[in-house]
């Protein structure tokens, strides 16, 4: 169970995807004034180094961001996107030009780059070494908690937030089958808990039966629970194995999204597939129910 490390994938195509509709989603809920929280189950060690000997291993980021970052036509999203990434390589600004992709920034650092002095942050992660990471850069940041605890367990006590305005983010490994029924059991958990909070869950694409089901049993979930609907977006980027195994491509699916992010999303998934596709038949979904 503890096994799994996110360094070994961190800026693969799964990841771009996933934090492209993060950043949205943040972006979002700070255009009010009033504070929100970001809970996220399964934090990893917030950032990780293209240059370790995990990232190195199978390079995923070079079929990833690195596609994206050398770009200059980049949609506004995906240019916010990548500015974010630029930033966290110390390369923001006016110094963007000369960064070096170096290290690639996880959920909880685009988080500390988004939240706002009154926005909370909570962070749950198992695995003794990325905790620890976690804990050392961002576990002094105001109004942020970070915790070596079951982050499926811990909604229970989050849920609703202080404000009555909150983002889940909900990626597990799914190294184990499990995952999957856990998740679906974590949305509605979120939904019954706080019926209009924006949940968002990143699934993978693979040819099991458990992934091809996940979109299907999350729509179920959020179709009575959500007051605002659902949005699910998948990128297919390759084809299996000759085994019929692989990383295809991801899932993300949205209960309660921003009423914009359709809208937001639908001329950037055509750019993606085209840019990060490693095949003629890359290909995205992009559905919504309100």
């Amino acid at each position: 169970m503890l096994a799994y490390r996110h360094a070994f994938h961190a800026g693969n195509h799964a990841d771009v995807l996933k934090h492209v509709v993060l950043v949205q989603v943040l972006r979002y809920m700070a255009r009010k004034d009033k504070p929100f929280t970001l809970v996220d189950t399964h934090a990893g060690a917030g950032g990780y180094s293209l240059e370790g000997r995990f990232a190195r291993k199978k390079a995923e980021y070079e079929l990833g961001i690195a596609r994206l970052w050398p770009r200059r036509d980049l949609p506004a999203p995906l240019a916010d996107y990548v500015e974010l990434v630029r930033r966290f390589n110390g390369g923001g600004g006016a110094r963007a030009a000369s960064a070096r992709l170096a290290q690639y920034p996880g959920s909880p650092a685009f988080a500390q780059m988004l939240l706002r002095p009154q926005d909370r942050l909570r962070l749950y992660e198992l695995h003794p070494t990325d905790h620890r990471i976690l804990a050392a850069y961002l576990g002094g940041h105001p109004n942020t908690q970070v915790a070596q605890a079951d982050g499926f367990a811990a909604l229970k006590g989050e849920l609703p937030p202080p404000s009555r305005r909150g983002v889940v983010l909900i990626d597990p490994s799914y190294e184990l089958k499990s995952d999957y029924a856990k998740v679906v059991g974590a949305l509605r958990e979120a939904l019954t808990r706080f019926a209009d909070g924006s949940v968002m869950v990143w699934a993978p694409q693979l040819t099991t039966i458990e992934s091809k089901e996940m979109p299907r049993r999350l729509q179920s979930v959020a179709d009575p629970l959500a007051k605002k609907g659902w949005l699910h977006a998948r990128l297919t980027v390759q084809q299996p194995d000759a085994r019929g195994f692989g990383l295809i491509g991801s899932h993300v699916f949205v209960a309660n999204p921003p009423h914009v992010l359709h809208a937001t999303l639908a001329p950037l998934m055509q750019f993606l597939a085209d840019v990060l596709g490693q095949y003629d038949g890359a290909h995205y979904l992009l559905e919504q129910a309100q």
